[in-house]
């Protein structure tokens, strides 16, 4: 059997141990609920307020700022629905509510759009270049007095390209200090939390949302953080956890384990140096050997994350590509997502301007820190003959 080599760290990270052995005493001996007052329920809330402290370090914010959930998705429901549920709420009858946000966006941001735009809200969609980014211009010019919230992803999920949150949090500061109206920022940092600088007071973001089990942390736990005096309303009613934003009895094991993930990363230059050594020998790699290869993202080192790479191959089907390359014993994803009905391409590489043929074409291949350059160099040894395998299939 072949050893399996793991290329999908945008899905999710391997659990690290040390995260697991922090973990294990809440999910074995101290596994009383954080509402108790007795001696079960106290160790565990002195533990969750211990990893509310290490999120607040990380993030250069007050413990009090940051809301534990059960994932990044419900982070950013609870950061979009929230607060425009709170600011409707202000408003006087006939007032309107825009908000503005990006086309690649994840879908556990679009799709909450896609929702308040049936309830009557106004959603502007930026579009994006072919590298993957905003044009900070357009921005500037969809911002009206009705602008309640704008959220922008900080890094993509499928082509790594880097959005320039810092510009956008100094521009709606700029308007904010002069505009009656406040405009709240949102970002989904999930992706860039292992490479990128998140002190929310120099991004100055409002909210911010990240997860647990792309750090190399836990699944089921998420962070939202909420700068102090944001309107926000809780989505998940039911009890005052979480300040009273998210009633439900919280997940101790996950929390400990995510602040203890949160307090491992490292952003070094050493650290990306390395991983970029590993990212442009695999670019390199397949492009030289594959004919019909395109690199899609950013051209530019530094509009891109080190650790995402999205290809498209002419003449050869994605998911058809993710499934033999599986069975050569590497994992990997592709840009498409398939359904019950049809197999859509990738909303992301389409918002970039790739036609459908191309869209469907892509594979994603996301590096992490077990990633060896050994393993590159045999991913780029086999993918050219797959790929040829492949096209003499489908006759292409």
């Amino acid at each position: 059997m072949k050893k399996k080599i793991y290329f999908d760290y945008a899905a999710t990270t391997p659990l690290d141990s040390s995260v697991l052995k922090k973990m294990m005493p809440y999910l074995e001996n101290k596994f009383g609920n954080a509402s108790s007052i007795h001696k079960f329920g106290q160790e565990t809330s002195e533990a969750i307020d211990g990893a509310r402290t290490k999120v607040a370090k990380f993030l250069n914010c007050k413990p009090t700022e940051i809301i534990f959930t059960g994932s990044a998705s419900e982070s950013d429901n609870l950061a979009i629905r929230g607060v425009i549920k709170a600011i409707r709420r202000k408003k006087q009858a006939g007032e309107k509510t825009q908000v503005i946000t990006t086309k690649i966006e994840h879908k556990a941001v679009l799709e909450v759009f896609k929702d308040l735009e049936r309830e009557g809200v106004k959603v502007v969609y930026l579009p994006v270049g072919p590298d993957g980014l905003i044009n900070i211009d357009d921005l500037r010019a969809e911002i009206t007095p009705e602008t309640d919230l704008i959220s922008v992803m900080y890094a993509n999920n499928e082509v790594g390209s880097i959005q320039a949150i810092k510009k956008i949090g100094k521009i709606i500061a700029e308007i904010n200090k002069i505009e009656e109206h406040p405009i709240y920022f949102h970002t989904d940092a999930v992706q860039a939390a292992n490479w990128l600088d998140l002190d929310v007071n120099s991004l100055g973001v409002h909210l911010l949302t990240l997860s647990g089990h792309k750090i190399y942390g836990p699944k089921g736990v998420g962070v939202l953080y909420i700068k102090e005096g944001t309107p926000i309303m809780p989505i998940i009613l039911g009890g005052s956890h979480e300040w009273g934003l998210r009633a439900g009895t919280e997940n101790v094991a996950g929390i400990v384990g995510m602040s203890e993930a949160i307090s491992q990363i490292k952003h070094t230059k050493a650290n990306t140096l390395e991983m970029l050594k590993l990212k442009d020998r695999l670019i390199k790699g397949v492009l030289n050997n594959v004919q019909g290869s395109k690199l899609n993202g950013p051209k530019k080192s530094e509009d891109q994350l080190p650790s995402i790479v999205n290809f498209s191959f002419l003449g050869v089907e994605g998911e058809s590509l993710v499934i033999a390359l599986d069975q050569e014993g590497f994992a990997v994803s592709t840009g498409s997502a398939c359904t019950s009905t049809a197999l859509m391409p990738s909303h992301v590489l389409i918002a970039m301007g790739l036609i459908d043929l191309d869209a469907h074409s892509s594979l994603r291949i996301s590096l992490g820190k077990y990633t060896t350059m050994k393993e590159i160099d045999q991913f780029v040894k086999t993918l050219p003959k797959v790929v040829e395998k492949l096209r003499k299939i489908s006759g292409r």
